[in-house]
């Protein structure tokens, strides 16, 4: 491409495209209204093709004499199945059904069905060059039918039992006849083939149910002489003549112990009654007597007397000794009596024992022959179920003849579908149309044309410019050579951007006024440290402790230099990510691809899930949580959440490193709580004020690892002087 050099990296330059193809608007609309042209001089020049439907319904249809059991049995069928309908739409697609119509409305007269026997000059030069088979040697009624074909369709309608026929012509009175023919000879077929079925059985079932007649008569001529020969007379529904004996004397043996039981006892209650000397007047015989009555009524009177004598007369006066002898005497009858009585119990009791030993040897005689009986109705009750199955058979196949006789007519055996839609003649062509031909015509070359357009100018080389080092080349280029100079980024970073907002984390200690006391402990920096970043990093690859809290007292040129020390330990191997918690963002801006990402203040604020938080550094393989776009004081109210943050990056990192800024030691104590920490103060240049009074402040507060970050050998005497 002419004007850019080979070893220059070249975009597209989209507004020259866009100029390039305004300058040629005129020539792009000039061809946009030829195409328009020529697309409506096609359209109606092409021959109009018109279309038309038939739509038929696929259901059960019964006769309207048919009952209510045999409509149901027809609705139960298997029209209502989706490959049922799928069959019928082939159906209407055979060759059969199809060479009827063409026959009937007599289409292989019309030219429209056999156009190669017409015949046109492009297609006789392709079959001359044998790159087009000759029509003409296929036979004159293929060739309809091929024709026949190419117009019709047929579909189901999606969901439904409908059956749709279409058919382009270009006539059309015979778009409207074909698809109303077709229906016709397909119900016409349909009823057809429901006559011949029933014929068909009607004559197949005329000599079976003569067959079964004869089958019938002589399974239950059988039956009667088998139960005539062997006795077994019915008395009442299927129970023979000896079962019925013998549940009546079982019935009556059973009533006749009951009035031996009763008779034993009660002859026993009035022999009780006088071995005791009781009262006998309280049994039931006793009372029922009426002559025990008649001696009762007697004796009391008789007692009545001579309790009346006794307050007037001795006794032994006459008169009480005849009343008493009398007395007695009346006692003696009711004894005897109640012996009588006693007496005629005792024979009631012989009566029922004999009875029911007559019953018994009556009884055991009726078992014997019901048992033969038992035995004869095995064979009995074979007959009767073949002569039921044979009498059933018959019954099934007269009704079945009755019904197929009854729809002998072919009105009495309609077809399974009817027609819901009638094709008529279409008054506007189905193609072609105009108007949707031109419009898609003018806007595909109005498209052409412009792409021309643009690929005339990109294989020109005149839309494609030389791509200058971006703001983000350079600025990835300058902070991979930080990472190889780690001593001189910060103080570069430093100079680069002045000090910014405090930490996050003192905005805490502004609202709460809080600082934890902790027990102080004695702080024990390592003599023989180097304080570069480089070896910074060495002491925490080595250190166990999982967090590593950085303070940057002089802003962002410490954030920097703890970003550097996150890339390292990155490159060094660890898993390590920094969690951005300084006022400015500095460590975000540096780390993170787009600067409006999801951070720490969106996750405390419930704005933002806890994975959505964590990011890739774009020149590293560390990750880091931005700053965030949240409220800083609003995020901070939830701040005690850190700590289940804090707890959870720990378990997925080898080392969780939390920038925050120049924070003081109120902050840092809520944060850390008693954790396993590394405090870093991250210094690029040593000032004696600033590092004196933070290692004053973190060791009275108890932290024993508290490690300087600074910028090479100067810092170290300056750190050496301080100490």
């Amino acid at each position: 491409m002419s004007g850019v050099a080979r070893d220059q990296d070249v975009d597209i330059d989209l507004g020259q495209l866009a100029r390039a193809v305004w300058a040629r608007r005129l020539r792009i609309l000039t061809i946009t209204l030829v195409g328009a042209g020529v697309a409506f001089a096609g359209a109606k020049i092409m021959s109009p093709q018109f279309r038309s439907e038939t739509r038929i319904l696929i259901e059960p249809r019964a006769p309207a004499f048919a009952s209510t059991q045999q409509a149901n049995d027809a609705s139960a069928g298997p029209l209502m199945d989706e490959l049922n309908i799928a069959s019928q739409v082939q159906l209407l697609q055979s060759a059969d059904l199809l060479k009827k119509v063409i026959n009937d409305l007599k289409l292989y007269n019309l030219p429209e069905f056999d156009d190669a026997a017409n015949g046109s000059a492009m297609g006789s030069i392709l079959v001359k060059l044998h790159l087009k088979k000759n029509p003409l040697e296929n036979p004159p009624e293929e060739r309809v039918i091929d024709a026949f074909v190419e117009r019709l369709q047929v579909y189901q309608v999606p969901g439904s039992r409908v059956i749709g026929i279409s058919f382009t012509s270009k006539d059309p009175k015979l778009a409207a006849a074909i698809p109303n023919a077709m229906a016709n000879v397909y119900l016409l077929t349909q009823s057809g083939a429901k006559l011949d079925s029933n014929s068909e059985a009607t004559r197949w079932l005329e000599p079976e149910i003569e067959g079964l007649r004869g089958k019938v008569s002589e399974a239950e001529k059988k039956v009667a002489e088998y139960r005539t020969s062997h006795g077994l007379l019915q008395t009442n529904g299927t129970t023979t003549f000896p079962a019925q004996q013998l549940n009546d004397i079982s019935a009556e043996l059973t009533r006749v112990r009951g009035d031996k039981a009763n008779a034993e006892a009660r002859a026993q209650a009035v022999r009780n009654a006088l071995s005791s000397g009781e009262a006998s007047d309280t049994l039931p015989d006793i009372m029922s007597s009426q002559a025990i009555q008649r001696l009762k009524a007697t004796e009391s009177g008789l007692q009545s007397q001579i309790s009346d004598l006794q307050t007037s007369l001795l006794n032994n006066h006459p008169r009480l000794k005849s009343l008493r002898a009398q007395l007695s005497d009346i006692r003696t009858q009711i004894r005897q009596e109640t012996q009588k009585i006693l007496a005629s119990i005792d024979n009631e009791s012989k009566v029922a024992d004999l009875r029911a030993s007559e019953l018994e040897r009556q009884s055991d005689t009726l078992q014997a022959n019901s048992a033969r009986a038992g035995e004869d109705e095995v064979g009995l009750n074979a007959l009767e179920r073949e002569a039921t199955a044979q009498r059933q058979l018959l019954e099934t196949y007269l009704v079945r003849y009755r019904e197929a006789a009854s729809r002998a007519d072919s009105n009495s055996s309609p077809a399974d579908a009817r027609i819901v839609s009638k094709a008529i003649e279409p008054v506007d062509p189905y193609f072609p149309k105009v108007v949707p031909i031109v419009v898609v015509a003018t806007v595909a070359t109005l498209i052409l044309s412009a792409i021309v357009t643009m690929l005339a100018e990109l294989f020109s080389g005149r839309a494609l410019r030389v791509v200058d080092a971006s703001r983000e080349t350079i600025e990835a280029e300058t902070l991979i050579e930080e990472r190889d100079t780690p001593q001189a980024a910060p103080v570069a970073a430093a100079v680069r951007k002045p000090v910014q907002p405090p930490s996050m984390l003192a905005v805490v200690a502004d609202e709460e006024n809080i600082i934890e006391d902790v027990e102080p402990t004695e702080a024990a920096p390592e003599d023989d440290n180097e304080f570069s970043i480089a070896s910074v990093a060495d002491y925490l690859t080595g250190s166990r402790a999982p967090l590593a809290i950085s303070i940057s007292p002089t802003g962002d040129s410490g954030s920097a230099a703890t970003v550097l020390l996150t890339r390292m330990l990155a490159d060094a191997g660890r898993r390590v990510i920094l969690i951005d918690m300084t006022g400015s963002g500095y460590a975000t801006e540096l780390m993170a691809e787009d600067q409006a990402a999801l951070g720490v203040t969106d996750l405390l604020c419930g704005e933002a899930a806890f994975g959505d938080t964590i990011h890739g550094d774009h020149l590293s393989d560390a990750h880091l949580i931005p700053q965030g776009q949240s409220d800083v004081r609003r995020a901070m109210r939830g701040v005690d959440r850190l700590s289940l943050l804090l707890d959870a990056l720990a378990a997925a990192y080898d080392l969780v490193v939390v920038e925050c800024g120049s924070a003081d030691v109120a902050g840092v104590s809520r944060l850390t709580r008693s954790r396993d920490v590394e405090i870093i103060l991250s210094l690029p240049e040593v000032e004696e004020t600033i590092f004196v009074a933070l290692m004053t402040e973190f060791q009275a507060a108890g932290y024993a690892h508290v490690v300087l970050m600074s910028g090479g050998e100067e810092a170290e005497q300056r750190f050496g002087q301080a100490a």
